[in-house]
């Protein structure tokens, strides 16, 4: 139960709203529970007032609270009022200060299934949420947001019967079965017909309207060209920008609008996760085999939280998918808001993807498997390694969930700009990142990171050594080393 002294002597007032409600129920009160119950939940107070100037709580009490209580369970169950009381008989009672009756009404942060919560007839017109300024009347978008989350149909199931299989980049395709072949060899889909596999995988279906097959806007999304995808998602946008110095300048980004290559998730993924997790400073340890450990678990929870981002956006959103590395801290940042409460995401244990299809097609290769998991691994984490407490914050106007990582870069190794890989080849350039992040890879493991077939491997590792970019430890077998 709230503790109305220590609501006269907070400062905090952003999930605290007061009324000195002299007069009875002032009708502001339903555009704070509609708020509440539509951002992070709080509490609305009656019989105490806010100075306006001071923004001091000065309680003055009500008179009668059994009346007000009476009066205000008939609204929450009035549908021509409010279109949902997600309100239980804890949620509202009477407390009482200094020989005053307070009535308290706790607002929980209402199930994404009852969303949007609005007050009249129009949702349009009635629908609010909360900021730092207090409420505010929420824009047709954040409506269409709330009512797309209510489904128990993934958001990337929809099926785009304007599109067909061919309109997918058929080498992000490629590259994705040589990755799942050389992880489930002995897969059954693996001999599909490229349109069989599609379907398999969640990527594609075949229409009863026309017969035909079509992709799924998690396939779009996951395997299509970035104009194709815009033409569907016209705020859809992915940008990796790295700054490791003191310079006004990125000193590396990948973003998907470039023309550089594909624009999917797939690709962005593969293009950007050794960058994303080189040089990012971790205690030393070695294995059983007195080797260092390379990869370590900041380095999977950094690879965790990019999938959950991929994972989790609301396409239709705006400002894209925006991940900032810096010299001591990664800033991970999606569209659209939690379908969980944040306690919940930090705790784990529950998997609410809004994307399942894309969730489906990365966990097939090894990606993103610990869905429900992540946030709470990535946590225990920072704090064995003794970093700062992740940040996580959920936005609105537009809705964000935005990650901050504190790390630290090792200053001792060189920096991606240091590696002059300009003259290399695109499979050259692969291979050697996917070297760069553990040299002890064999070829079949290598082909698996880079969505390259395993003889295709060999014949760049040959290319390699020519151009003398690397060089066994022994002669002809041991780790590789990276002479440039």
């Amino acid at each position: 139960m709230i503790d109305i002294a220590s609501i006269l002597q907070s400062n905090e007032h952003v999930n605290i709203e007061v009324k000195a409600a002299g007069k009875g129920i002032p009708n502001s009160i339903w555009e704070t529970y509609s708020s509440f119950a539509n951002t992070f939940g709080g509490a609305i107070i009656l019989g105490i007032e806010e100075n306006k100037d001071t923004k001091e709580f000065i309680p003055k009490g009500i008179h009668n609270p059994q009346q007000m209580l009476s009066d205000i369970w008939n609204m929450l169950n009035n549908h021509q009022k409010i279109n949902n009381n997600i309100l239980l008989e804890h949620h509202v009672y009477s407390a009482r200060h200094r020989d005053m009756d307070f009535i308290v009404i706790e607002v929980p942060r209402a199930d994404r299934r009852d969303k949007p919560v609005y007050i009249g007839q129009d949702m349009f017109k009635g629908t609010f949420k909360r900021n730092h300024e207090g409420d505010y009347h929420c824009s047709a978008e954040e409506v269409k947001a709330m009512l797309r989350d209510q489904a128990d149909t993934p958001q990337d199931a929809l099926l785009l019967e304007n599109l067909l299989i061919d309109d997918l980049n058929q080498e992000s395709v490629h590259r994705y079965r040589i990755m799942f072949n050389n992880l489930k060899p002995d897969h059954v889909w693996g001999k599909l017909a490229d349109d069989e596999f599609l379907i398999k995988i969640g990527s594609a279906k075949k229409s009863r309207e026309d017969g035909k097959i079509h992709p799924t806007l998690g396939g779009l999304i996951f395997f299509g060209d970035f104009i194709t995808i815009t033409e569907e998602l016209p705020n859809y946008f992915l940008d990796y920008r790295e700054r490791l110095s003191n310079e006004t300048r990125w000193s590396d980004r990948v973003c998907s609008g470039d023309g550089n290559w594909s624009g999917n998730i797939f690709d962005f993924y593969f293009k950007i996760i050794d960058r994303l997790t080189a040089d990012v400073k971790t205690p030393f340890k070695l294995d059983s085999n007195m080797q260092r450990i390379d990869d370590t678990p900041i380095h999977r929870s950094l690879r965790e939280c990019l999938a959950n981002a991929l994972i989790h956006a609301d396409y239709y959103g705006r400002r894209g998918i925006v991940i900032d590395k810096e010299f001591r801290k990664i800033t991970i940042s999606n569209p659209g808001t939690f379908r969980i409460s944040i306690d919940e995401a930090i705790a784990g244990g529950i998997s609410d993807a809004r994307n399942g299809r894309i969730f489906n097609m990365f966990s097939l290769i090894k990606v993103g498997e610990r869905s429900g998991q992540g946030l709470c691994d990535v946590y225990n984490n920072w704090e064995i390694n003794g970093f700062k407490k992740p940040g996580l914050q959920e936005t609105t106007a537009p809705d964000r969930i935005t990650l901050t990582l504190e790390i630290e870069i090792d200053s001792n190794r060189e920096s991606n700009d240091s590696n002059d890989d300009s003259n290399l080849t695109e499979n050259e350039a692969r291979v050697i990142a996917a070297l760069r992040k553990n040299s002890s890879l064999n070829a079949t493991q290598v082909a698996a990171e880079t969505g390259l077939s395993v003889s295709t491997v060999n014949r760049v590792y040959k290319s390699l050594k020519n151009k003398n970019y690397i060089a066994r430890e022994s002669l002809t077998r041991g780790k590789w080393i990276i002479l440039k």
